[in-house]
């Protein structure tokens, strides 16, 4: 899938690893599953590890391990499923998670700003349509804000205070 980072698409250097495959050379994205149960082989590699998280997939068991991980990656298996949106925002507000954090799946093109509100920084993209959009230069932004997050600086609408502009 392409990624989308840094307003472009870049090279990805991660390799997504199955919970039955053999390990590639080079940085790679592992199951919260395989992440816990290799947890000391993984961190003597001398690459990148990365993490994915499904929807269900609980974050406290990671909660030691973030502030090491370079990436996490959250799955939008598909587009009515917004909880990665909250675990982005947990991870980021709540552990302080400072690496790159990575929405893989059915990204509908609507959704990028809100993505990048809550703290994304790369997208792997699976969505043509959103692809399409990405690559003809259109730019998914928002300036009106309806639910303040950690990160707000702006001073809120006076008639309606949980409205947030900037």
């Amino acid at each position: 899938m392409p990624l989308w980072k840094n307003g472009r698409f870049e090279a990805d250097i991660y390799t997504l690893a199955g919970d039955e495959d053999a390990l590639p050379d080079g940085a790679v994205i592992v199951s919260l599953k395989r992440f816990l149960v290799e947890k000391d082989s993984l961190a003597s590699r001398n690459a990148p590890v990365g993490v994915v998280l499904q929807p269900a997939d609980d974050i406290d068991l990671l909660a030691e391990a973030l502030p090491n991980l370079p990436l996490l990656a959250l799955a939008f298996p598909k587009f009515g499923d917004g909880r990665a949106f909250s675990l982005a925002r947990i991870a980021r507000e709540r552990y302080g998670f400072a690496g790159e954090l990575r929405a893989v799946g059915d990204i509908l093109f609507d959704r990028i700003a809100y993505m990048i509100r809550c703290g994304f920084d790369a997208l792997d993209i699976s969505n043509g349509p959103t692809i399409a959009a990405l690559e003809a230069g259109k730019v998914p932004i928002s300036h009106k804000r309806y639910q303040p997050t950690g990160s707000d600086e702006t001073k809120a609408d006076k008639l309606k205070p949980w409205r947030r502009l900037g």
